[in-house]
């Protein structure tokens, strides 16, 4: 008797799926030493551009000789500089972020569209994509006010109070969605911030049923997102678009009437880009 292996595998298959460690970094070619290389790069952040040994193995909860470790190495292929107490990056770890921008069509694709959505707005407009329990941001334009100063390409926002993360967030399974929420641990960063789960998942579902969402004052004080979901050939949600504005100069509303539109057109002016 034959087995129809498109609907439930081969033997072949099935050996390997209960062979495989449900732990992902239990598998025999897992790299240990060089997902401890990258978590050590990703302690470095705006709020922790320098930090000693024991402040790298706290943030990354590992032993020190293993940072230690993982410090020289880095520092021998020069992304990583000390003066001999503290660490910090170097502008080589900028090639890692460089490769993905070359590599991928989204930033390519995204990157004009953006430039004239905020010359139309007037406002700043940014495109992410979901890495974990933030957003990074990987194309943008920014207009010179100072609303936007601190946001640049590379940098991240929470994805559970930011507009762009919900939208992310709405396009994914609800398995992925229940895993999200197992993990998460909210904070808040302004007192308008959400920070009860029940709500948080309610403003989710409600991004994937209106297509959009809007975020006031949750991630930054007097600062209100709209996005929109960028949706890929296959009708996945690979990335998210938005423009930002000050609160007290737009209500709700005229977001949504304004701005709304605009997005979901430049959204589907990049679809057909990605191939």
């Amino acid at each position: 008797m034959r087995i129809d292996g498109a609907r439930h595998g081969t033997m072949d298959d099935l050996s390997i799926a209960a062979l495989r460690p449900s732990d992902p970094t239990e598998q025999p070619d897992f790299v240990t030493a060089l997902a401890r290389g990258l978590a050590v790069i990703r302690a470095f952040g705006s709020d922790r551009p320098r930090m000693t040994l024991a402040d790298i193995a706290k943030h990354v909860s590992l032993p020190r000789a293993t940072v230690r470790r993982s410090l020289i190495t880095l520092a021998t292929l020069g992304y990583i500089e000390t003066d001999g107490r503290n660490f910090a990056l170097t502008p080589k770890v900028l090639a890692l972020a460089n490769s993905y921008l070359s590599s991928s069509p989204l930033p390519r694709a995204a990157q004009p569209l953006l430039e004239r959505l905020a010359e139309t707005t007037r406002e700043s407009c940014w495109a992410a994509i979901l890495d974990e329990e933030d957003v990074l941001l990987v194309a943008g334009a920014r207009t010179n006010r100072l609303l936007s100063a601190g946001l640049a390409v590379g940098s991240r926002l929470p994805a559970f109070c930011s507009a762009l993360g919900r939208v992310l967030l709405a396009g994914s399974s609800d398995e992925k969605l229940d895993a999200f929420m197992v993990r998460l641990a909210p904070r808040s960063l302004t007192p308008r911030t959400v920070t009860e789960a029940a709500s948080i998942r309610r403003a989710i579902l409600s991004a994937r049923e209106e297509g959009y969402a809007i975020s006031d004052g949750e991630v930054e004080t007097g600062v209100c997102s709209i996005a929109v979901p960028l949706v890929d050939q296959q009708g996945r949600t690979i990335a998210a678009l938005n423009a930002i504005v000050p609160s007290a100069r737009l209500r709700r509303s005229e977001m949504m009437e304004r701005f709304l539109p605009l997005l979901r057109q430049a959204a589907n002016d990049i679809r057909p880009i990605l191939v």
